[in-house]
C-alpha cells in the first residue's frame, strides 16, 4: 500500500528516521480489536499487538493505539504479524468520555481532516444532540460537516435545513439521500486523495448505507430503524478504516447511543459562539445570564433573536464539562501519587 495516499506525511517519516535503535517501519492503525490491531503498512496489513514497553508506559486509554494513528512497528513479514513500539503525534482526534464513572478519555477516531455528523431527517431529529456533536467536533481539530441523511422521507428539506442552521452556524450543512444518490456529489470537496473523513452518528442514520454508496458496493451491513420510535439499531460493531475508490480515508463508526463529553471548553466556543459573543456586550463580566440587569443573553431571547432552550443547552454543556474537569482532576491526583508510591518502592529495593 502507498502509504502517502492515505495520508502520510514527510514529517511522520522523520518521525521514523530518529526512532532509535530498531528495524521499524510506519503504518496506519485500520482497526482495532481487543488488544490486537490491524495496521496497514507499505509491506501489506499485519496484525499487531503493543510492546510491552508501551504498554507499562500509557498513563491510559488514551496513550493505546486508535483507528487512524500512524504508528512505528516492526513487522514479522512471514507471520503477517508485528509489534507497537510508538504511536506518532496526532493532530486530530475526535474523543469522548468513555463509559462508566472514572474519568477517561476514548479516542475514536485519530489523524482526521473532516467530521461527517451524520443526522436522520426523521422524528429522531435531535437539535441538541447536534450541538453536543458539534462541541467535540469543534474540540477534535478537524472541520465539522453536518449530513442530513434520507432527505427522500422528509417532507420539508428546506425547513429541517434551516432548524440545523440555527444551531450549527457557520458549518456546511449538506441533505442527502443515499438510497436515491442525490447530494452525495456535494461531498466531493471534502474526500479528497490523502485526506481522511470520519462518520459518526446514532444508530440507524444511515452511515453504512452511506459508506456503501461511496464505496459503489454493499459492504457494509444495513439496518433499517425500528419503526415504532425511529431508532436505530446496531450495525457496525467496530471502527475501521475504509479506502475509497478516490484514494479518500474513510473512517466508519459504530453507532453511538450515549456521547459524554471529554475536555472540550475550547470546542464549546465554536459550537456556541453566537451565545458567546453576546455574553462579551453583558453589562457584567461574570454575567449568568439569568436576571442580571444588562444581560446582553436574556435580550437578544427577548427579542426572539436566541432561543431559550439554546441557552439551556449551553448552560447544561458547561456544568458537564465542569464536573468531567473535577474528575479528571481528581484521577490525575491518584495516578500522580501512584507513580511517586512505585519509584519509592524502587528505591527501597534497590537499597535491599
Amino acid at each position: 500500500m502507498n502509504l502517502n495516499m492515505i495520508g502520510l506525511k514527510e514529517e511522520m517519516r522523520a518521525e521514523l528516521a530518529a526512532f532509535p535503535g530498531k528495524d521499524v517501519v510506519l503504518g496506519r492503525v485500520a482497526l482495532e480489536h481487543k488488544h490486537l490491531y490491524r495496521v496497514w503498512t507499505e509491506e501489506g496489513e499485519l496484525l499487531c499487538e503493543v510492546s510491552g514497553k508501551l504498554a507499562f508506559s500509557a498513563g491510559g486509554r488514551e496513550d493505546f493505539p486508535a483507528v487512524g494513528d500512524w504508528v512505528i512497528l516492526s513487522s514479522r513479514i512471514e507471520e503477517g504479524k508485528g509489534t507497537i513500539h510508538g504511536i506518532l503525534p496526532r493532530f486530530s482526534k475526535f474523543s469522548r468520555k468513555a463509559a462508566g464513572q472514572t474519568a477517561e478519555e476514548q479516542i475514536v477516531a485519530a489523524n482526521i481532516d473532516t467530521v461527517f455528523l451524520v443526522n436522520s431527517l426523521n422524528d429522531d431529529l435531535n437539535l441538541r444532540r447536534i450541538e453536543r456533536y458539534l462541541l467535540l467536533a469543534w474540540e477534535s481539530g478537524a472541520n465539522p460537516v453536518v449530513i442530513l441523511s434520507k432527505a427522500d422521507l422528509c417532507e420539508d428539506v428546506g425547513a429541517k435545513v434551516a432548524e440545523v442552521e440555527a444551531v450549527a452556524i457557520g458549518v456546511p450543512i449538506i441533505p442527502v439521500s443515499a438510497e436515491m444518490n442525490e447530494g452525495l456529489d456535494r461531498l466531493a470537496p471534502f474526500l479528497k486523495p490523502g485526506k481522511t473523513v470520519a462518520l459518526l452518528g446514532s444508530s440507524g442514520v444511515g452511515k453504512s448505507t452511506l459508506t456503501n454508496s461511496l464505496l459503489g458496493e454493499k459492504r457494509q451491513a444495513v439496518k433499517e430503524i425500528r419503526e415504532d420510535d425511529d431508532k436505530g439499531r446496531h450495525t457496525t460493531t467496530h471502527r475501521e478504516l475504509i479506502l475509497l475508490p478516490n484514494g479518500a480515508v474513510l473512517i466508519d463508526t459504530p453507532g453511538m447511543r450515549e456521547l459524554q463529553l471529554w475536555d472540550s471548553q475550547d470546542g464549546l466556543s465554536g459550537a456556541f459562539g453566537d451565545i458567546e459573543e453576546l455574553a462579551e456586550l453583558c453589562k457584567f463580566r461574570d454575567c449568568r445570564h439569568t436576571d442580571e440587569p444588562g444581560c446582553a443573553v436574556q435580550a437578544a431571547i427577548l427579542r426572539g433573536d436566541l432561543p431559550e432552550d439554546r441557552l439551556a443547552s449551553y448552560n447544561k454543556l458547561q456544568r458537564e464539562l465542569a464536573y468531567i474537569e473535577r474528575k479528571a482532576d481528581k484521577r490525575a491526583q491518584l495516578e500522580e501519587k501512584k507513580h511517586w508510591k512505585a519509584i519509592h518502592k524502587q528505591m527501597r529495593n534497590v537499597k535491599k
